[in-house]
C-alpha cells in the first residue's frame, strides 16, 4: 500500500503513505466536535430569585455558596455545614489575603428561603473578613430588552 510497484523485488520502501493517518485524526476530530456539543453543564437545581440589574462576576478567586429550599447548604455544589462553611471561608480568606487578592463570595438561596436566612449567611461571610460578595440571581431581561410581542 505504502510501497512502489515496480522492477526489483529488493527494492527499499522509502515513502511513507500518511493518507490513513490523516484520516483517522479527521474521524477522531469529528467526533470530538460533535461529543463536546452534547456535554451537560453540572449545575444544582436551585430557583433563583429575578432580578432585572445582575452584573456578571469573575469567579477566579470565589465561593459559591447556596441555600437550597430544604434549608441545607452547599459550598461549590457539595453539602456542608456551617461550622464547616465558616472555616473554609476563614481559611480561604487567609489563604487569598495572603496571595495578594480578594476573597469574592457568591451567595444564592432558593426563592422560597426567607431573606433572614440568607442574611445568616452574609453575616457569617462578613465575620469572617469577606469584604466582597454577590447575591446570586436570575437576570431578567429589562424593559428595553424585551422582545416584541407579536401583533394580532
Amino acid at each position: 500500500m505504502g510501497a512502489k510497484l515496480g522492477g526489483d523485488e529488493d527494492d527499499a520502501i522509502v515513502d511513507i503513505n500518511i493518507t490513513p493517518f490523516v484520516d483517522i485524526i479527521l474521524v477522531v476530530l469529528i467526533i470530538f466536535m460533535v461529543t463536546t456539543t452534547t456535554i451537560v453543564e453540572r449545575a444544582i437545581k436551585v430557583e433563583l430569585p429575578e432580578a432585572s440589574t445582575g452584573e456578571d462576576v469573575a469567579d477566579t478567586t470565589s465561593l459559591a455558596i447556596q441555600m437550597m429550599a430544604d434549608r441545607s447548604l452547599t459550598l461549590d455544589g457539595a453539602t456542608i455545614t456551617w461550622e464547616d462553611l465558616r472555616a473554609f471561608v476563614r481559611s480561604e480568606q487567609a489563604r487569598t489575603k495572603s496571595e495578594g487578592g480578594d476573597l469574592i463570595c457568591l451567595i444564592g438561596a432558593d426563592r422560597t428561603v426567607p431573606h433572614g436566612e440568607v442574611v445568616q449567611i452574609i453575616d457569617l461571610v462578613r465575620q469572617e473578613g469577606v469584604a466582597k460578595f454577590a447575591i446570586n440571581i436570575q437576570p431578567v431581561p429589562r424593559p428595553a430588552e424585551a422582545p416584541a410581542e407579536p401583533g394580532p
